[in-house]
């Protein structure tokens, strides 16, 4: 039996749930559809879904049809999901872009195509709730070839579908111009190919809510989406979402692309480096149970298959088994959408910090942009977050799930900095005795959006690789809070000189020591306070432009594009993230919902500091000696830095 691995994708609220229920429906997998609003949507399992109405996780579940097994994987809608959207696509191998045929192409709508497109995913497009007096298909497929492709072909026009595939092929062409007949088959395996190089995305409509073109639907989805790629005998797959079970613990849903797994199969799992020797540090586990997309005990899942793997602790989405340059795609967490708030976790009751932070942890280990911190100095936790709808599901998860209640600060927008002039940072950690490592690094400011490249030119003489391979790996800590208290971004840092002693270093040692000679050369260098950027892009009716341009210029930020047809103009603008954390909600108001917004980061620019914030330290600063090397011998592993 063939199979497919197709992931359902649309802007919030234009029907992905309801649509899947129907697919569930006509495969013979459910007698009858659930609803969203009432609750009862099998692909909505979380008491918080059911409750909200709303999908916050991606699911998986399979269908069959006409002897095709599709593994169909629903998820969120909402920005604020964006991570559990991302990690899907690691999964797929191809997908549906759902479009509402009242609202058009939506915001979400075009951070989505943009995403496939850059994944590499073929797809087709499903213009739903046609059904609705005010739907109008015609006006969404001009929107779509305006906004997103023009490379696309409506399956419910035979001769336009016709032309279209003849005009893509010479020999085809050439045979429609003569008059020979050519089969609907020769025409539908042309469009496949076609689909399959993400040269065209075919385009469907229908009604999820009155079940209209579900199955041309399923059809098209056999007919014009591809099978699993793999990649051979050698293992490789991907963790895409954690899954937990009340009587196995913690699962991970894995899609596998090469080799097999199987029960109580013993794993190698990569857990860290050795800060010592710089190799890869192994643990074996054991396999104890597969659990297909039906939730049955599989006992084996091979190349193209999506299952639960239990057994393996707590390895965190986006953990790769086996070689990373066979996956199909790069799995890059923050590639879709980037936290850029940041807030302060509250625990209702004080004594109730300590599992407060561990719950928070297991979350982050969910969804590592939440990037969980903890000062245990101060008690303070701390999340990374998408917006208030993220933030809301989090409170609701913690007191339904772990049984904690909990309270948040204010949201904050999370800067970075970088340092303002070429500087040498230096530090001679001798004392107290037993330690001994001394190092120089020049730091010198780099383009925007070029991150941090470190090099060495000290011989290995003066010091051994493997502390310099310590000195490398303590750096992305070193650099995790600079002299203002944000990450440390756009920095050429190369290790100048030093040495170690061949009686007196102690094998950690310049784990201790890079922090203390990086802050010194950026306490020398200055600091400048970067504030995150927004690319909005705006469509609005003609007669708004001029209020729109005023609230841009209000938010500090430029329109740099405009564009206009006869009813709209489309701008674009950059617009730090800090003046326009609300601005979405304007805009609803200003236009009566007669315009769309999408937002995406576009980078980081200075900021004066009077116009941002400083962040606190969370542990000691290594630039406090005495107490950075206590803190840091006692604790190595612990928050330090």
């Amino acid at each position: 039996m063939s199979c497919r691995n197709i992931g359902i994708f649309a802007h919030v609220d234009a029907g992905k749930t309801t649509l899947s229920e129907q697919l569930l429906v006509h495969s013979g997998r459910i007698r009858e559809a659930g609803s969203v609003d009432s609750g009862t949507a099998h692909t909505d399992d979380l008491p918080v879904e059911r409750r909200r109405g709303i999908s916050v996780r991606a699911t998986c579940v399979s269908i069959d049809w006409k002897g095709t097994t599709i593994r169909l994987i629903d998820t969120p809608g909402h920005t604020d999901f964006s991570a559990e959207i991302e990690r899907s696509f690691w999964a797929l191998d191809a997908a549906v872009l759902l479009v509402d045929a009242v609202q058009g192409v939506q915001p979400q709508t075009e951070t989505l195509f943009r995403a496939l497109k850059e994944q590499g995913l073929p797809f087709l497009f499903f213009l739903n709730k046609t059904d609705r007096p005010e739907a109008d298909p015609g006006r969404v497929l001009r929107q779509i070839r305006k906004r997103l492709t023009a490379d696309i072909c409506p399956l419910w026009d035979e001769n336009a579908m016709t032309e279209y595939v003849c005009g893509t092929s010479d020999n085809l062409t050439v045979r429609y111009l003569e008059g020979d007949p050519i089969s609907s088959e020769e025409i539908r395996n042309q469009l496949a190919c076609l689909t399959a190089a993400g040269k065209v995305c075919p385009v469907l409509c229908g009604s999820a809510l009155k079940d209209r073109g579900i199955p041309e639907l399923l059809d098209a989805m056999t007919a014009f989406l591809p099978e699993p790629a793999v990649s051979g005998d050698e293992l490789c797959g991907v963790a895409f979402a954690i899954a937990r079970d009340k009587v196995l613990g913690r699962g991970l849903w894995v899609r596998l692309f090469g080799g097999k797994l199987e029960n109580r199969m013993p794993l190698e799992i990569r857990t860290g480096t050795d800060r010592v020797t710089g190799e890869p540090v192994f643990v074996q586990r054991k396999i104890s149970q597969i659990r297909n997309t039906d939730g049955e005990d599989s006992g084996l899942m091979c190349a193209g298959d999506v299952a639960v793997v239990y057994g393996l602790g707590d390895l965190k989405a986006g953990y790769i088994f086996g070689s990373p340059e066979k996956l199909p795609r790069k799995v890059r967490p923050g590639s879709l959408k980037t936290p850029l708030l940041m807030i302060r976790v509250i625990p209702d009751k004080p004594e109730e910090t300590q599992p407060l932070w561990e719950a928070c942890a297991v979350l982050s280990s969910e969804d590592p942009l939440l990037q969980a911190q903890y000062n245990r100095t101060t008690g303070e936790i701390l999340l990374q977050i998408m917006g208030k709808v993220q933030l809301e599901i989090i409170q609701e998860t913690l007191a339904s799930r772990f049984g904690l209640q909990a309270s948040f600060g204010e949201p904050a927008v999370i800067y970075r900095e970088t340092i303002r002039k070429r500087a040498a940072g230096f530090v001679a950690y001798t004392m107290p005795k037993p330690c001994w490592a001394i190092l120089e690094f020049e730091l010198e400011p780099a383009p925007r959006g070029s991150g941090i490249s470190y090099a060495s030119i000290v011989p290995g003489k003066d010091i051994l690789p493997r502390y310099q391979h310590q000195v490398e790996q303590a750096l992305p800590r070193a650099l995790n809070q600079g002299r203002l208290g944000w990450q440390v971004t756009d920095v050429k840092i190369t290790l100048t000189g030093g040495n170690h002693h061949l009686v007196h270093t102690h094998p950690l040692d310049f784990i201790v020591a890079t922090p203390m000679a990086i802050q010194d050369g950026l306490r020398k260098g200055g600091s400048i306070l970067l504030e995150p950027i927004l690319e909005m892009h705006f469509v609005v009716p003609s007669a708004l432009t001029g209020r729109i341009i005023s609230d841009v210029q209000l938010m500090r930020g430029e329109v740099i594009d405009t564009a206009a047809d006869e009813e709209t103009v489309t701008l674009k603008a950059l617009i730090p993230a800090a003046s326009s954390m609300d601005y979405p909600t304007q805009f609803a108001s200003v236009t009566g919902g007669r315009g769309s917004l999408s937002t995406s980061l576009y980078g980081y620019r200075e900021c004066p500091i009077e116009l941002g914030h400083t962040m606190a330290r969370r542990g000691v600063d290594p630039l406090d000696t005495a107490k950075y090397i206590l803190a840091a011998r006692s604790a190595l592993e612990g928050e330090i830095y």
